[in-house]
């Protein structure tokens, strides 16, 4: 297991999809969570929102802070170690006895889970090169997530139905700390240092400027994150519930629950190759953000549970594939390399922490007021397509504005 893409490739996106298990459990169990706990009557929206975004609270501190406080550290202990936290506090929900414990808890996991994320983009930056990019963020970043979250609602339902939902909570914290810790302590520990500029990160004693983000575009990146943020995150907290209120039940539940994440899986292959091949991402991941807004919108025009199911499934397959690979190429290569942990815990902190805790609301509060989760889900299409016109505007002003031939080549 020499090959960067194996050996840290393949065990970061092992990472990924337990993490990602352990981010969506809560939204698989969430009905019998509520009735044990005592919110299932008329504070179940509200008190829903609260348990399902406070793991995106926590995860907007920690992915600023853990971007910035550890760029001069060791990628591959932090990721440990917090691989390690995130476990116990999985393992922890499993005791929770109130609402106060689950909040605590899911806070943690957050916290842990925004540290460990940043580190991530310092693996793709130090280990492979330019043409690289969309590849490498493709297999750590992003098929374990959409595999989590594919394979997760397939597999998480029946072992709920089967267990429980505290014996699902040990089974999911015991793999992270009895076999994932010491997986990630055994391969990384015993990797050799990147190989690939390695030489231009930052000294310890420098600190971080605007100049190192690219200047005010970072804020466009911002704004345009922000947005697939609240989309994805919207709609993943709540997909198990809304697809349950558009008539699906058992298995075909979990299964119209998974396809959007294994639709994201099979079109991110010919998406990743045609992006690294033509060079194109921002427009490609525009286009990724554009599109599946407009299909959201016309959610509430569509009066078929199947066929609502299909436009949701089309665009969170098509905007994950397309957008999500290239994102985090265009951030990598559009800062300087010592700020490229800093950047991605920035952005992904204040978009997927800040924009899914938003959207966590506004679909709960729509629900209440509609007694429908599409309509929340069209509302975060108007919002993406905000973001796919302030991505084309990065774009068109880095087109301008280059800070040097060699970031822009890559974009």
């Amino acid at each position: 297991m020499r090959s960067p893409w194996l050996r840290i490739g393949g065990t970061l996106m092992l990472g990924m999809f337990i993490s990602y298990i352990d981010r969506t459990n809560l939204s698989v169990t969430l009905k019998e969570v509520a009735s044990d706990l005592g919110f299932s009557g008329a504070d179940f929206a509200t008190t829903s929102s609260l348990v399902l975004t406070a793991f995106l609270i926590g995860y907007i501190v920690a992915n600023i802070s853990g971007g910035i406080f550890t760029t001069r550290y060791d990628p591959k202990t932090i990721a440990i170690g917090m691989m390690a936290l995130w476990s116990v506090a999985t393992l922890a929900t499993g005791f929770a006895s109130t609402v106060a414990l689950l909040v605590a808890c899911r806070f943690v996991l957050g916290v842990a889970e925004g540290i460990y994320w940043p580190q991530q983009s310092r693996f793709v930056r130090l280990w492979f090169t330019p043409s690289e990019l969309t590849r490498a963020n493709s297999l750590i970043h992003y098929y374990g997530q959409f595999l989590a979250l594919g394979l997760g609602f397939i597999i998480l339902t029946p072992l709920h139905d089967l267990m429980g939902w505290r014996n699902l909570f040990f089974l999911c914290g015991g793999i992270g700390l009895l076999i994932m810790v010491p997986l990630y302590a055994r391969v990384l520990l015993n990797t050799r240092d990147a190989p690939i500029q390695q030489e231009k990160v930052a000294p310890r004693q420098a600190r971080l400027t605007r100049e190192d983000f690219g200047g005010l575009s970072f804020v466009l990146l911002i704004v345009t994150y922000l947005t697939q943020g609240m989309l994805f995150w919207g709609i993943t907290l709540w997909i198990p519930m809304a697809v349950s209120s558009l008539g699906f039940s058992g298995w075909n539940a979990a299964l119209a629950s998974a396809l959007p994440y294994l639709l994201a899986v099979v079109l991110a292959i010919p998406m990743s190759w045609l992006s690294d091949k033509t060079g194109k991402r921002i427009l490609i991941a525009s286009l990724g953000l554009l599109i599946p807004g407009a299909m959201l919108l016309v959610l509430p025009l569509v009066q078929s549970g199947v066929m609502k199911m299909t436009l949701i499934t089309l665009a969170m397959g098509y905007y994950a594939s397309s957008f999500t690979p290239n994102i985090w190429s265009i951030i990598q290569s559009s800062v300087r390399p010592h700020a490229v942990g800093a950047a991605a815990g920035i952005v992904n902190g204040l978009g997927a922490g800040g924009g899914g805790t938003l959207a966590g609301f506004m679909v709960a509060i729509l629900y209440a007021r509609t007694g429908s989760y599409t309509s929340g889900f069209a509302l975060l299409g108007a919002l993406v397509i905000i973001g796919g016109v302030s991505l084309l505007t990065f774009g068109w002003w880095r087109s301008r504005h280059p800070v040097n031939q060699a970031q822009t080549a890559a974009l």
